[in-house]
């Protein structure tokens, strides 16, 4: 801090600027990286990236009944929902700390 209690605020920009390329670089590994749900005892198989995206949907032909799709389909929602809640763990473990680092700079009203 600078006399008179004021934050110095060329600090205050670096620190910024850091928490910015942490940011950046925390989104693009989540943007990469890869999960997955199952549901069905892994009759039914999601894969997403850390940010939510859909990858891939692996179907066991167990899991096919012509005369029970909807069966199947709530198969489908429950790993792509499984995956997803997997990924928002993934995100929080990535992001949180960086959040969490906002609060912690002087000078800012967070």
């Amino acid at each position: 801090m600078i006399p008179g209690g004021q934050p110095n605020m060329q600090q205050l920009l670096q620190q910024a600027q850091k928490m910015q390329q942490d940011l950046a670089a925390a989104q693009q590994e989540l943007a990469e990286a890869e999960v997955e749900g199952s549901a069905g005892g892994g009759l039914v198989t999601a894969t997403v990236t850390g940010a939510g995206e859909l990858r891939g949907l692996v179907i066991d032909p167990k899991a096919v009944d012509p005369d029970d799709t909807e069966t199947l389909a709530d198969l489908v929602v429950a790993a792509v929902h499984n995956a997803n809640a997997t990924a928002q763990e993934l995100q929080q473990q990535k992001l949180g700390p960086l959040a969490q680092g906002l609060g912690g700079m002087p000078g800012l009203p967070f």
